[in-house]
């Protein structure tokens, strides 16, 4: 297990969440960006915050992932769900009009369909706020676990 760095580069960042996103150019320039990230979002528009979420794949997504991403979401669900987390993923960002991003923490997608369920009933701001937390959660833990 590694300790949280003092500087990441640009593209370890983008690595950890992603892509290339305001929050990734902003964290490059801050000492110890994993332990600062929550501070660093709590400045950017609401803009650059859906940007940072969007660069995440959907949960239950099955091409267009990272290595990362793909091993993190598993193989685990049986069609049925995953056909309930396109839906409810759709449904969640026509409700909030960004991407729902959940740390995923060795979860199966059944449990995080409960977590889907639970958090679409959030109130907008809330749920920004919390998909902003989950996206820093993951990405400490891509550090940690590298």
């Amino acid at each position: 297990m590694r300790e949280l760095p003092r500087k990441l580069t640009i593209d370890e960042l983008a690595e950890l969440f992603e892509g290339r996103t305001r929050l990734v150019e902003r964290l490059a320039e801050t000492e110890h960006p994993l332990d600062q990230a929550e501070g660093v979002l709590a400045t950017l528009s609401h803009e650059d915050k859906v940007a940072a979420l969007a660069a995440h794949p959907a949960i239950g997504q099955r091409s267009r992932l990272s290595a990362r991403s793909a091993v993190e979401q598993g193989a685990d669900a049986e069609p049925e769900v995953l056909t309930e987390l396109a839906r409810l993923n759709a449904a969640y960002e026509d409700r909030f009009g960004f991407r729902f991003v959940v740390y995923v923490n060795r979860r199966s997608k059944v449990e995080i369909l409960d977590v889907l369920r639970e958090r679409i009933e959030n109130t907008p701001e809330d749920e920004l706020d919390t998909g902003c937390r989950e996206l820093v959660a993951i990405a400490r833990d891509r550090w940690i676990h590298t």
